[in-house]
């Protein structure tokens, strides 16, 4: 199957035709265009008569219907081939109605597959960027390191912390001092020791990123075996919060591998696949389900899990999960009229009078009249002013993710006379590049945080991927603010956010834009749906149930 040919009969009728116009569409040379032509004349699926002459066009006659015999050639593989490769053929330039159709009789070999093991398929729209545990940056990565790797212990939505490969502590005079399970086994056999956890430790407080949150802890060392102890001499009331963190997942890296003691282990890991196995000797409660395989599929693709055996008549429900909040975020150390109060006022005057309006751009968002942190922040009030003069337009850089928004929001100011320059940058530039966002005037920011929201907000401002990072290091306020926390017990800092967030707000630096949430259908019949890390589904406990 050539997706160059079904693309060449979706888009052109028999008829007068110029090769570079062909060439065009085909997104090939005229060269290559005329080599296609020929090879798919001699295959019997067109004829093609170049033009002869000045002024002459050539001439192209089907044969055959492409696109006929293209789908009863997906249907015969998605028989006999693995999901992967068919779903490749899902990607090619097919009719929108014909599309539809396969997307309806591949979804049927989605969801969950009992043939001697329990499987679950899921799809995937974009490949996972990472699996290491200091390098995942985004939330759909961050979900795969939550079933792979464990952390000493876990920070619950209500501060709660939970033993995980640590079984107890002791934070006394300055000191943090773990202990360690016993036979905990690595995914390679190999049995977990304090050293593990010592030089997992050391790599994230080396790393550019957490730096600054590890800056009080001044040394990490194994006094006996699967004891660690860390020492902070001038205090660190966020401790055990910072170890929850999925970066302190604990790890280890043998022949270009990373390891981890998860209760799934890495099967595969490809453009067209990511598979997850059941780890049997996990310390922890065994997973329900054997294997869990994400399969790249192409957007269109719907996100409902159904089980392989079942109907298309089967019952669903919805469960919600929160996808977290998208801020509009100003710049006032730059060069520029937004360093200007009165200018980054008057644009969030404007976008507190229509806010409201976001939710006609996505049916999943809602207007944010408040501010990031659910349940404590409080609606306020943007007076009127005057339009000021600005002396040129605005930079707003935006990625995939807030295209809609961007341009949204584009249109929101050049309605009231600011003009806006938008630039598109990659996710994964977005992500990773922070210049990218400091050379912005303002852009939109769509953040989500792990579980526990007043640890996730004291790490939203601190870490070196913030997208507040260049604000707080800039403003003193802002500074001592910050410094406030090392004195600060962590149950108490909730109020600590509040001030914060509001000099912000009042500021106009960071404006609270939208809500998001995320509903997925599921089969009625697949059981234990649990929302855990950063809104998505607990893997470790799904199962569905036998049929019989």
């Amino acid at each position: 199957m050539d997706h160059y040919l079904l693309t060449l009969w979706n888009s052109k009728s028999s008829g007068e035709v110029k090769v570079q116009e062909l060439a065009e569409r085909l997104n090939l040379s005229a060269k290559q265009t005329r080599r296609k032509l020929g090879q798919w004349q001699e295959e019997g699926w067109l004829t093609f008569q170049p033009g002869r002459g000045r002024g002459n066009e050539s001439k192209l006659q089907w044969q055959k219907d492409v696109e006929s015999s293209y789908e009863k050639h997906f249907l015969s593989k998605l028989e006999s081939y693995s999901i992967e490769q068919v779903s490749k053929l899902l990607l090619f330039n097919w009719s929108t109605e014909t599309k539809q159709r396969l997307m309806t009789k591949f979804q049927s070999k989605f969801g969950f597959n009992q043939e001697g093991q329990d499987r679950l398929i899921i799809p995937r729209f974009y490949r996972f960027l990472t699996y290491h545990p200091l390098k995942a940056a985004d939330v759909h990565s961050a979900n795969l390191i939550a079933n792979l790797y464990n952390r000493v212990v876990a920070l619950d939505d209500d501060n709660t912390v939970i033993p995980e490969l640590a079984h107890s502590w002791e934070v006394k005079d300055n000191q943090l001092t773990l202990y360690l399970r016993k036979d905990v086994s690595f995914h390679d056999g190999s049995i977990l020791k304090a050293e593990d956890v010592v030089q997992s430790f050391m790599q994230m407080k080396q790393d550019l990123i957490y730096a600054e949150l590890w800056k009080p802890i001044t040394k990490i060392t194994s006094p006996a075996p699967l004891v660690v102890e860390l020492e902070f001499p001038s205090g660190c009331t966020y401790i055990l919060p910072l170890l929850s963190m999925m970066p302190a997942s604990i790890y280890k890296e043998s022949n270009g591998q990373v390891i981890g003691t998860g209760s799934f282990y890495m099967g595969e890991n490809s453009d067209e696949k990511t598979v997850l196995h059941a780890f049997k000797h996990y310390f922890g409660e065994r997973p329900l389900l054997d294997c869990v395989e994400f399969i790249q599929v192409s957007r269109e693709f719907g996100n409902v899990y159904y089980g392989a055996h079942e109907s298309r008549e089967v019952g669903t429900f919805e469960v919600e999960s929160d996808s977290g909040f998208g801020i509009v975020v100003m710049n006032p150390y730059r060069q520029s009229d937004i360093a200007r109060k009165e200018v980054r006022d008057y644009i969030h005057m404007l976008i507190n009078q229509n806010r409201e309006q976001i939710s006609t751009i996505d049916s999943r968002i809602s207007a944010n009249t408040s501010g990031c942190l659910i349940g404590y922040s409080r609606p306020y009030y943007m007076p009127k002013i005057a339009k000021p003069s600005l002396s040129k337009p605005l930079g707003l850089k935006y990625t995939g993710y807030t295209k809609d928004v961007s341009f949204w929001l584009k249109s929101v100011l050049e309605h009231a006379g600011i003009c806006i320059e938008l630039e598109e940058v990659s996710f994964h530039d977005a992500l990773y590049h922070d210049h990218l966002k400091v050379e912005a005037d303002l852009f939109i920011h769509g953040e989500i945080f792990e579980l526990n929201q007043s640890f996730s907000y004291f790490n939203f401002i601190k870490n070196n991927l913030s997208p507040l990072r260049k604000i707080t290091q800039s403003d003193p306020y802002l500074q001592k603010y910050i410094k406030g926390y090392d004195e600060l017990p962590f149950e108490q800092w909730m109020n600590h956010h509040l001030r914060i967030e509001k000099y912000l707000i009042e500021n106009s630096l960071c404006i609270p834009l939208y809500y998001s949430k995320r509903q997925i259908p599921f089969s009625i019949n697949l059981v234990n749906i649990e929302i855990k890390h950063f809104g998505y589904v607990d893997l470790s406990k799904l199962w569905m149930k036998p049929k019989y």
